[in-house]
């Protein structure tokens, strides 16, 4: 089969149900393989997984032939597929008395359980037969760690239009079909589109309008409730992968997807984006991504890795196979990079997750620009913490100190308290709240702070916890008043105290 020419969906029910039946599924594959085998695959070693499907069962066959990329006999597939339509509608074709895959289909477990199918090129879903490693210009990617991670932190409220931008193989687009009326997919590469029609198809889910372009040129002025996308943000010399290097200089393609977003979101929407950003000579990181804020928006934005220029470029070498090439060609490739960056005054290349939410009080000149590096573990899915973060900042907009201290907090239900000290030592020399769930952060606190946030239960106001503990401590509560309310706030940015209404 050409590189241009594909399976065509329209019978994708048919071969759904067939997969399902044989098990071939999220679970059925760990169930079939062994977690030794399953996370072998993960580093695209195939060995363990082929040596688990020697079998003549439907689920050995369906894995061998669309997971591992391996010829099976003509007859072994017939009693696995609806094998003449397979065939017909390009899933199959036959080789003497053997037939291969076409594609790559990797079964992918929804949030809910739901069983659903990623379709990729051969040898491209990331933990298949054989990782990425290619240079081909056009190759469509599978799912990957950056796909997970980005459908973790996108807010899932219902919504009416939802729009991904750079779809691939479909993975954002399939999520979003979740919540969104409509879902629009967009794509500069046209194989990719075809890529997300198989998945959506396959998957069982509703069709997505799919339109071929750059950034948001396919969608002129149209806006939306969600917009997310994990673009090709890799920082390179030229644009020679399309699944990779955006084209533009430096980091222009994702600044230029953050600033664009504002105008094509909807009041309230929210955008999620994964990005690489320079970390320029004689420029404070922080300060270059917060240009990239929009006017009318709200933003998050995590650093979650940090790399210098050699890491970087070793990485994506790599990642395309160069590192297999010839030696001259390679050192040629990896002086190229080091020549962009030295050009750009690049020290080091951060990653990580951009959310903006269009908003009426940034909209009014007072935006709420959260930039902070967190490279610690996160449970996902982040999106509950996500909108959680931005009305936390919605409420501390509105609070002035004396407001502040008349509300009413508890503390988080994750929240545990460690004390710090020598065994045997009457007081800790110091106590750390601590999150079990989302962004699971830790923050130090003093004795006024482990004392407050000991008792916040709703049933007070902040005031009067300060007051009280300020006779405790023998302390003047006027002035514990005056220096406390930012160690408050910053307790309720980072989620470890929650605003509530007050008990009757």
């Amino acid at each position: 089969m050409s590189k241009t020419s594909l399976p065509v969906p329209d019978r994708s029910p048919r071969l759904r149900e067939a997969m399902l039946a044989a098990a071939f599924t999220a679970d059925g594959l760990l169930d079939l393989l062994g977690a030794p085998a399953y996370a072998a695959l993960a580093r695209s070693e195939t060995v363990p997984a082929l040596r688990a499907t020697r079998g003549e069962a439907r689920l050995d066959i369906l894995v061998r032939l669309f997971l591992l990329q391996c010829p099976v006999p003509y007859e072994r597939a017939r009693a696995a597929l609806p094998l003449a339509e397979c065939m017909e509608d390009g899933w199959l074709i036959r080789t003497g008395d053997e037939v291969r895959a076409t594609v790559d289909v990797r079964p992918y477990s929804g949030p809910e359980g739901q069983d659903w199918y990623i379709v990729s090129d051969l040898g491209c879903a990331v933990g298949g037969a054989g990782g990425i490693g290619s240079r081909e210009e056009g190759v469509v990617l599978g799912v990957g760690g950056a796909s997970t991670t980005l459908a973790g932190i996108t807010v899932r409220t219902p919504v009416a239009s939802a729009l991904d931008i750079g779809t691939g193989s479909g993975i954002q687009a399939l999520h979003a079909a979740r919540h969104a009326t409509r879902v629009t997919a967009t794509d500069l590469n046209p194989r990719a589109l075809e890529f997300t029609r198989l998945t959506l198809a396959l998957s069982g889910a509703p069709a997505a309008e799919l339109r071929q372009g750059s950034l948001y040129e396919p969608v002129g002025t149209e806006t939306f409730d969600l917009i997310v996308s994990n673009p090709p943000f890799v920082i390179s010399p030229g644009a020679r992968l399309t699944y990779r290097d955006g084209g533009m200089g430096g980091d222009d393609l994702c600044r230029t997807l953050v600033q664009q977003a504002g105008e094509r979101l909807n009041d309230g929407g929210y955008a999620h984006f994964l990005a690489n950003w320079q970390h320029v000579e004689g420029e404070e990181w922080q300060n270059r991504l917060s240009s990239w804020v929009p006017y009318g928006c709200d933003a998050w934005i995590v650093q979650r890795e940090v790399q210098d220029i050699t890491q970087y470029t070793e990485l994506w070498l790599r990642d395309s196979g160069d590192h297999r090439s010839d030696p001259a060609e390679y050192a040629a490739r990896y002086d190229a990079w080091l020549d962009e960056f030295e050009a750009r005054k690049t020290k080091a290349v951060g990653f990580g997750w951009i959310t903006l939410r269009k908003s009426a009080a940034a909209a009014a000149g007072n935006p709420s620009v959260v930039i902070e590096e967190w490279p610690h573990a996160v449970e996902q899915p982040l999106g509950p913490a996500v909108q959680a973060h931005f009305a936390r900042q919605d409420y501390l907009r509105e609070q002035d100190d004396t407001t502040l201290l008349a509300g009413h907090f508890s503390l988080a239900a994750e929240v545990v308290q460690e004390q710090v000290g020598l065994p045997g030592a009457e007081d800790p020399e110091h106590v750390v709240l601590r999150q079990n769930r989302g962004m699971r952060r830790a923050t130090k606190v003093d004795a006024v702070g482990a004392g407050f946030a000991g008792v916040c239960d709703g049933s007070l106001p902040a005031g009067r916890i300060l007051d009280a503990i300020a006779q405790l401590m023998n302390e003047d509560p006027a002035q514990l008043r005056d220096r406390t309310p930012q160690a408050i706030r910053l307790l309720v940015e980072e989620g470890f105290l929650e605003p509530v209404p007050p008990t009757r």
